[in-house]
Parts: structure tokens; sequence; C-alpha cells
């Protein structure tokens, strides 16, 4: 960056600071919207080294997974919770790009998620795509492919019909929601393969049950699942 630009940059920062989407914290110089403290200190997971940690457990009885992770506990209020709604509503796609790469890094030392052939993230009906203009899963897809050398499918599971919001909804009845709402498109294309299915936050895990189950419909496919957060 030449004298002048890094000059006007740096005064406009000093008049409108870039702030931490977890802390809203001011950002420095070669910080990306989270800053070097949260991203040491956000509330990590660490569960990738754990076979049959809490997010393996929410699939126990309902759906055949190698392996189950998020990367940090989501607590209401909390840091997390914020960033994640800057991700989702504010238009902050690069945070997913951030945190994918993070959960890449842990994921590489697994050797069962660094198997994964395809990341496919959980899809959002083409309305509400059009509304928000990315899919927030997506962008966590395109990090964690950064890492863990895998290709990521994004037009192969389908949400084919436009759900309402499942707020406040048990997990049965988050379940009975998504029922037959998932379709593959192309399950030729995924026979015999490893896939990481994605998304930004399990709660209930309903709708990750449901992609899940669509998939496994494929002959030979094995199912892994990763989110960024496990809301606790």
């Amino acid at each position: 960056m030449n004298p002048l630009r890094r000059y006007l940059s740096d005064f406009i920062s000093l008049i409108f600071p870039e702030l931490c989407a977890a802390c809203h914290a001011s950002l420095v110089a070669g910080e990306d919207l989270i800053c070097t403290d949260c991203l040491y200190n956000l509330p990590y997971t660490n569960l990738h080294q754990q076979p049959d940690n809490i997010v393996a457990q929410q699939f126990w009885g309902k759906l055949p997974v190698q392996a189950a992770y998020a990367l940090y506990f989501f607590n209401k209020g909390g840091k997390v919770q914020k960033m994640m709604h800057h991700f989702k509503y504010d238009n902050m796609q690069r945070i997913g790009n951030i945190l994918g790469a993070v959960a890449g890094i842990q994921l590489a030392e697994n050797e069962v998620f660094k198997t994964a052939d395809y990341i496919i993230p959980v899809p959002l009906h083409k309305k509400r795509l059009k509304e928000r203009g990315y899919n927030q899963s997506a962008c966590f897809a395109d990090g964690l492919a950064e890492k863990l050398n895998a290709k990521v499918e994004v037009d192969n599971l389908v949400r084919s019909v436009a759900t309402k919001t499942q707020t406040h909804k048990s997990r049965f009845a988050r379940f009975e929601n998504m029922k037959e709402v998932f379709v593959v498109a192309n399950p030729d294309k995924l026979i015999n393969k490893h896939v990481l299915l994605v998304d930004d936050t399990v709660t209930t895990g309903a709708t990750l049950e449901a992609c899940g189950i669509e998939l496994l419909k494929v002959p030979g496919l094995t199912l892994s699942i990763a989110t960024i957060a496990y809301a606790v």
C-alpha cells in the first residue's frame, strides 16, 4: 500500500473504526473481522479428538455418522452469538471463511475428517438465498475445504421446500418441519464417498438429521458432520 493510501485508510479507521464481530473492540492493523484476542479465547470445544463427544451424541440412534464436531460453544448473549448474528444477517461472509479455516486446521488432525471427499453445506431455499445473498454454511464449507483438501458441493443437496422458522420448536417439531424438505440432485456423484455435512449452528440437530437421512440413501456414502457452533 502506498503511503497516501495508507494514511487515508488510517484516517478513515480513526473516524469509523472497524470493530470485532465478536467483542466489538476496535480492530488493529492486520486483524480481519475478528480480533486476535477473540480468535485465541473464544469458547473452543476441542471436540475434534473426542469420538463420542456431545455433538456426536446428538445423533446416536438417529443417524449413523462417522464423526461429528463443532468449533465453538454457543451461549445466549455471548461473543459467539454476537459473531454469528453478524455473520448471518450483516453480510459478513468472510467470518465463515475465517472460521472454516480455523476449524479445518483442527479437523486435519483427525483421521476421520481428513478423509472427506466432499463438503456439503446445509442448503438454503432459493427464496431465502435470494433475500440473504449468500449461504452462511457454504462460506464455512469454503474455509474448511482450504485445509481439508476436499471439494465443496453446493448444488447437490437441495432444499426443495421453504420451511418456517425453527425457533421455539421442540426437537420433534423441528424434525417434522424438516421431513422431505431436502433432495439429493446427483446421487451418482456421491456413491461410496465420504461426505462432510456442515452447518453454522447445531441446536437439536433436526436439520442436520433430515439432510443426513437423504444423503445416506446414496449407496456406500459415509457421513460426518461439522458446525461452527454447538448451542448449550
